[in-house]
């Protein structure tokens, strides 16, 4: 899985650009905020998220990773695909998307192109007990945290999101000692805390 993209924009549209990464040039459909962010011929960051289909491949690219986490999130709704969940995150901040499924504000989710009042529905149906999983980034440009590390990794080996969250709470003053233990002894103490 490609999660991050570090290189130098070669092209930059409103909703395409294409980074190259060591000689290869990426193209990435882009949220607004990580096309607004691309100047061509400068570094830049993006956070990204690879969706395989029967017919393509395609790499979505946003400015943070709580954006991607949005839209990946938006996704796991039924009868949701990439396009309205990149719509999602064009027309809705993840705090204020978060804040209007806790709400259950269908008017402000039925703005997103796309989404008419049964598909809001659904969103706040499928979502309520999914919208705190969304992680508080702090900086636009940060590197990948242990938290979203850890997190990938119990993901990956099955663990729901819940739990991941839960044993991740449980690790953090672990995880904020000096010095920073590495990611892979706080992957093991993570496991350890799921496995009590």
């Amino acid at each position: 899985m490609i999660v991050q993209l570090t290189g130098t924009v070669l092209t930059a549209t409103a909703t395409t650009l294409v980074i190259d990464v060591g000689g290869v040039g990426f193209a990435v459909l882009a949220s607004p905020n990580a096309a607004a962010a691309a100047r061509p011929g400068e570094p830049t960051t993006v956070f990204t998220s690879f969706i395989v289909r029967e017919d393509s491949m395609t790499l979505y690219g946003f400015a943070t990773a709580e954006e991607r986490e949005l839209f990946e999130l938006v996704q796991s709704v039924s009868g949701v695909g990439p396009k309205t969940a990149l719509a999602a995150v064009s027309v809705l901040p993840p705090e204020e998307f978060q804040r209007a499924i806790a709400t259950e504000n269908l008017m402000r989710l039925t703005q997103i192109p796309g989404v008419g009042k049964k598909g809001a529905q659904r969103m706040v149906l499928e979502l309520k007990d999914k919208v705190g999983e969304l992680a508080v980034i702090a900086h636009a440009d940060a590197p990948a945290t242990w938290r979203d590390q850890v997190r990938s990794g119990l993901e990956g080996l099955g663990w729901s999101a819940r739990d991941a969250e839960a044993a991740m709470d449980s690790i953090a003053d672990l995880a904020n000692s000096t010095p920073q233990p590495s990611v892979a002894t706080l992957m093991k103490a993570a496991l350890q805390a799921l496995a009590k």
